[in-house]
């Protein structure tokens, strides 16, 4: 049998699984898949559909929060300007692209599911983190279960409740439409009603679905993983936050029911089948993602802005 994933789970950790914010001990650092060498040579054949470069920090009072490309820089070297502060890099998918991510997070929720048999995750997938010592993810909430392993570095993650005020669910129809989870408005009160976890290589967090979050890295180039997954509860919620969405802004139709079953929800399951791929949300959606700048090799302390698409 191959080693366990999850080294200290007990029994408190079956009582709090989904309910509350866990923290548990994992093996998956040690894997040779988040070696240095095999994240340069993923970075460098990543498809470009798939990871997400991004500059962040405050300048002039503002939030920095813009859309990058590697250009033509090495894996190695995307590592190293990272290191050096203002960028972060998300690998999505990761799970469906290299294999190895897959079976590491296929063997752990086969692990939770021997504690919680009540658990179920048919759909999953990860991606992977790799920020830079200074980076923020401001405050936000995700739509499919979740999870955050720490492989490399330290960081500090406040979670949540997933309930008014901090969470509502026009919030959510919003961020499924949109794909953008960073639209959700907070306030520094908020962090009086937070869990508060240091996280550090070994340990991984579980937290109750759309609980809302936000991390800061400790001082150290952080490499994470993070896990989403779904089951037709977590299916069904989200055709819901699509189609509720859709009716409030596209069709300008106030939605009352947030059901999961019966003719409300078959109506809006037929409805944002409908729509979800129609030329307005490709535009709303590009819209809020526009990639702003890019690395090159010829500049390898800059980062080259890019035109604005019309």
């Amino acid at each position: 049998m191959t080693n366990k994933i999850l080294t200290d789970w007990d029994q408190t950790h079956t009582a709090l699984w989904g309910n509350q914010p866990v923290k548990l001990a994992h093996s998956m650092h040690k894997s040779p898949a988040f070696s240095l060498d095999h994240l340069a040579k993923l970075i460098e054949n990543y498809p470009r559909e798939h990871y997400s470069l991004m500059q962040t920090g405050i300048k002039d009072g503002k939030r920095i929060w813009r859309h990058g490309d590697i250009g033509d820089f090495s894996g190695r070297q995307v590592i190293d300007a990272i290191s050096k502060g203002g960028l972060w890099l998300n690998l999505r998918m990761a799970s469906e692209i290299d294999r190895s991510y897959h079976d590491l997070l296929a063997q752990m929720f086969e692990e939770v599911r021997a504690r919680r048999p009540d658990f179920t995750a048919p759909k999953f997938d990860a991606g992977i983190l790799i920020s830079a010592p200074e980076a923020k993810v401001p405050y936000h909430a995700d739509l499919p279960g979740q999870g955050l392993i720490q492989i490399a570095g330290r960081k500090r993650v406040w979670i949540y409740p997933p309930t008014e005020p901090f969470l509502t669910t026009r919030f959510l129809e919003d961020v499924q439409l949109f794909e953008l989870e960073l639209d959700i408005p907070y306030a520094e009160w908020y962090d009086r009603h937070a869990t508060v976890i240091d996280l550090e290589p070994g340990y991984m967090l579980n937290w109750p679905l759309n609980a809302p979050h936000r991390v800061e890295n400790l001082g150290t180039v952080n490499i994470s993983m993070t896990v989403q997954f779904e089951n037709d509860a977590i299916r069904r919620a989200r055709i819901v936050n699509l189609a509720n969405g859709l009716l409030r802004h596209r069709i300008g139709w106030e939605p009352k029911s947030r059901a999961l079953k019966g003719p409300s929800f078959f109506a809006k399951a037929l409805l944002q089948k409908a729509l979800r791929n129609t030329s307005w949300v490709k535009r709303q959606r590009k819209a809020r993602n526009q990639v702003e700048f890019r690395l090159d090799q010829n500049h390898p302390e800059q980062m080259i802005d890019l035109p604005k698409a019309a």
